[in-house]
């Protein structure tokens, strides 16, 4: 009974934590002055002919205050809107993004590349999977 409790907490946390995931940090050198790009973990279907949103974040250190451009490409038979967006450093670090599936993508999966450029300092990007299903 233990062990299935554990199983169950120990799954639940991963759901919880598991819901983005980060890139490697741009911006600054020193950890506070940095970004990174969260993106979903698990792969997003969408159905074929149909559009589905997902969020992508900016993870700002606390001294971070430089304004970020994401620039957003996917793989052909899908595609993105917006395809670049301005984070700017007052901003919610949230950007919707909606995505669609033609009706005739393939199924299976595809990836979205994110990259962020700051006004200064180095660039960082981010990739996540989505599924085309069949409606």
């Amino acid at each position: 009974m233990k062990t299935a409790i554990a199983i169950v907490m120990a799954l639940a946390l991963t759901a919880f934590v598991g819901c983005q995931s980060s890139g490697s940090r741009g911006g600054g050198m020193a950890e506070n002055e940095g970004f990174r790009i969260a993106v979903p973990t698990f792969g997003t279907d969408v159905k074929q002919g149909e559009m589905q949103t997902v969020t992508v974040s900016l993870d700002r250190g606390e001294s971070f205050k430089q304004d970020v451009k994401l620039r957003i490409k996917t793989t052909e038979g899908i595609s993105v809107d917006p395809t670049s967006v301005w984070v700017k450093a007052g901003d919610k670090p949230d950007v919707q993004l909606r995505i669609a599936a033609s009706k005739d993508a393939a199924l299976g999966e595809y990836r979205v590349h994110v990259t962020g450029t700051p006004e200064t300092g180095e660039p960082t990007s981010a990739d996540f999977n989505m599924k085309v299903v069949a409606p």
